[in-house]
């Protein structure tokens, strides 16, 4: 077994809870440094306290290696804590896909990051297992069940796959129950990631063990042989997945390295599912400070939008304000630099990219919150490269802040904090949504190509088109959308970097998640099971002979 990942400077996770005022019968430690928080939590600090203010955080399109929106949140919750302000994150658990994948660690860096870091980047306290495992159940039940004989399904009709924690491009589409009659009914199928599960987001988007199972019974599984609607209830197993889940319901709490308390839970992808953390997390976030950041995946036109039309509108949440993150390094990709040349000086590079910043922030517009650019600075930045971005925000009217997060931790992120403090001051207004739940689908879809990412318009495939009218048909034209398509770009095509003109947005699919919530129409070659790279971070991930993991980050 291999060693804890521990620090002499952590402080026991009974101290972090004691910060927040959680006693610790409700806590379920996970070893010294992590627990479970009990779902009693949020009622007992309700009783004594007002909820505080939220704080999301977004980015601009980032480059391949990601903008530190991460690293970025966790030093803004250190900065506001070094301006005296009480302050608590709200972060989404890293999948081991990615961290296997391109990407690496995905629990901040440097001076920022929220620990133990290498537990939480892989096995953390088993709710990606759970998640994975109650989705399998179900598959494996439905499958039982057509073995027997006992289920409406159509088996060419089944819509529910399999999952797994791992980036597997060989298991995106497979024929199971081959080998004769013994071994199941032979149909196509294939696996999701469990960032993509539906499981998962319902997980996220779920209040309460009844609010849970309501959501997990409504999942569509398939169709019968007439195209009626056969939902996961029918199965007789959600029971059994609520008992999986039981724990995993449960916001686990962490800390950053400068010791703030830190919810991480829940870990949907933001380029195909909705790229939040839980609700539960950040209202238990909300309920034990003055300030609550969070985090949506990749850039806004990804996660903050699904935040809004899908989190916001679900659990009624209403943000104080919004972080844009920016890098000098992503707005030279932006401005035509070549990927190996980003750390080369190059001003005038950085004013071209800034047109990419620009349409984010338009977009930040349509939902009524006032909003602050975050520079998450860089070891190569310089004065003049970071003036440019100034001299933009202050012509475009929005408050900008130099943030050296990754170096020096909350003492580099105090100008961004008070900045951000002011900005939550302003009156409070309800948050807009982009669109009203009347509209049908396409419009819906419509209305977020073209005041998101700047579209001329959409453009639906015959197959999208029928599974719209369908999903209409069948009661769920009344969801929120939410959009599976590249982070690479505002538009469809990942190699349209900066701000993409004169395009449409192409749907080929659509997907029906009634448990959670939403349709998901999918763009481009967005797929629901990602691939490694050529060269997979997993190649420099070791263990040294104490029992320490190296070369995650």
């Amino acid at each position: 077994m291999s060693m804890p990942d521990t620090s002499p400077d952590r402080q026991p996770i009974s101290a972090i809870a004691a910060q927040l005022g959680i006693p610790e019968d409700l806590l379920e430690p996970y070893g010294r440094d992590k627990a479970k928080v009990r779902l009693e939590a949020l009622e007992a600090a309700r009783s004594r306290r007002s909820p505080g203010k939220l704080i999301l955080v977004s980015a601009i399109t980032p480059t391949p290696a990601g903008e530190g929106k991460t690293t970025t949140s966790i030093g803004l919750a250190q900065g506001l804590r070094r301006i005296g302000e009480e302050a608590c994150l709200a972060l989404r658990q890293p999948s081991m896909g990615p961290v296997f994948g391109r990407k690496g660690g995905a629990t901040g860096g440097g001076a920022s990051k929220v620990e133990p870091s290498n537990v939480i980047n892989l096995q953390f306290t088993g709710d990606f297992h759970a998640i994975t495992a109650a989705h399998n159940l179900l598959a494996a039940a439905l499958d039982n069940q057509l073995h027997f004989g006992q289920t409406p399904l159509d088996p060419r009709r089944v819509l529910w796959k399999r999952a797994l924690d791992m980036n597997d491009r060989a298991l995106r589409r497979l024929v199971i129950g081959l080998g004769g009659p013994g071994q199941g009914v032979p149909r196509e199928s294939g696996f999701d990631i469990t960032a993509a599960s539906e499981v998962m987001a319902i997980l996220c988007l779920s209040e309460s063990y009844d609010d849970l199972r309501a959501r997990l019974d409504r999942i569509l599984i398939g169709y019968d042989r007439d195209g009626g609607p056969v939902l996961a209830s029918s199965v007789g197993v959600t029971g059994a997945m609520v008992a999986i889940l039981n724990e995993a319901l449960m916001p686990n709490l962490v800390q950053s390295t400068e010791g703030g308390p830190a919810f991480v839970h829940g870990g949907p992808f933001a380029n195909i599912a909705h790229g939040c953390n839980s609700v539960l997390a950040t209202r238990m976030a909300l309920a034990h400070s003055d300030y609550a950041v969070t985090e949506a995946g990749f850039a806004f036109d990804l996660g903050a939008e699904k935040f809004f039309d899908i989190k916001c509108r679900s659990a009624g949440l209403n943000p104080a304000a919004v972080v844009i993150v920016a890098t000098v390094r992503a707005l030279k990709m932006h401005g035509g630099v070549g990927l190996d040349d980003l750390t080369t000086p190059n001003p005038s590079a950085v004013e071209r990219g800034l047109e990419n910043l620009a349409a984010h922030l338009e977009a930040a517009r349509h939902f009524g919150k006032p909003v602050v650019v975050a520079i998450n600075r860089r070891r190569e930045d310089t004065d003049g490269e970071l003036g440019v971005v100034h001299a933009f925000c202050e012509s475009f009217g929005v408050p900008c802040a130099t943030a050296d997060v990754f170096g020096r931790g909350g003492a580099g992120a105090t100008e961004l904090a008070e900045r951000v403090v002011a900005a939550a001051e302003k009156p409070e207004t309800p948050y807009r949504p982009l669109y009203d739940l009347d509209l049908s689908p396409e419009a819906k879809i419509e209305a977020i190509a073209r005041s998101i990412y700047g579209a001329d318009g959409i453009s639906l495939t015959a197959e999208a088109r029928t599974k719209l009218r369908k999903a209409e048909r069948l009661g769920y034209g009344g969801l929120p959308i939410c959009m599976a398509k590249t982070q690479d770009s505002l538009s469809d095509n990942p190699k349209l970097r900066g701000r993409p003109r004169g395009f449409t947005i192409t749907v080929r699919d659509i997907e029906i998640a009634a448990g959670a919530g939403f349709l998901v129409a999918l763009t481009g070659d967005i797929v629901r099971m990602p691939g490694l790279p050529k060269q997979p971070a997993a190649l420099r991930i070791d263990v040294d002979s104490g029992g320490q993991i190296t070369g995650l980050f």
